[in-house]
């Protein structure tokens, strides 16, 4: 049987391989997109992101992805963003003067420098809804220095108290990478893809 068609945005910046392979385990057909007429008529949207803040930014932008972005969220298409990729959900970060997308409110800001930065490995998200159905006392893989400073469905503590997963509708975020948070992680992005 054939899994729902999930449109993962190729823009430079994200783990393509890992995550695409994270959505084929949890159920789903992946396909890269390199452009907005590329996304078609996909069942989802997923916005990977590794590295900074500005240069993804630019990149999603130079690609005219933003606009693709922008336009599915307001449609409250099944969207997933990871780390960077929900950042930029954001209106802005400490890392960059270009601004987020503006979806939701808040910024991202640096994390303290009284823990040791970046917050890389394994931590404990306090979480509720529908991305963490299932789940209970799970831990999950992070690697970023700057978080956002919002509440969210799911809050981690390091340094600060910050949004570790976001949710609005059908757009869903995590701070964390899913696609390297073991049977965790699988379980959020099956959650995903089973309401596809």
């Amino acid at each position: 049987m054939n899994g729902p068609d999930v449109v993962v945005l190729d823009y430079g910046m994200g783990n393509l391989h890992s995550v695409s392979k994270a959505l084929e385990r949890a159920g789903a057909q992946v396909r890269l997109a390199t452009s907005p007429n590329e996304v078609g008529r996909a069942a989802a949207m997923v916005l990977p992101g590794v590295g900074n803040f500005g240069r993804c930014a630019e990149n999603l932008r130079a690609a005219e992805l933003d606009r693709a972005v922008l336009s599915w969220i307001e449609a409250d298409r099944p969207f997933f963003g990871i780390c960077v990729g929900m950042q930029l959900l954001f209106e802005g970060s400490d890392e960059s003067e270009l601004p987020g997308l503006g979806v939701l409110e808040g910024r991202v800001v640096r994390i303290p420098s009284d823990v040791r930065v970046p917050h890389m490995g394994w931590n404990t998200v306090d979480g509720s809804g529908p991305i963490f159905e299932g789940l209970e006392d799970s831990w999950f893989y992070f690697v970023h220095s700057f978080a956002a400073d919002a509440e969210g469905v799911g809050m981690c503590e390091y340094g600060m108290r910050f949004a570790a997963a976001v949710e609005r509708g059908q757009m869903w975020a995590t701070q964390f990478h899913p696609e390297k948070s073991a049977a965790a992680g699988l379980k959020v992005l099956g959650n995903f893809v089973g309401r596809l």
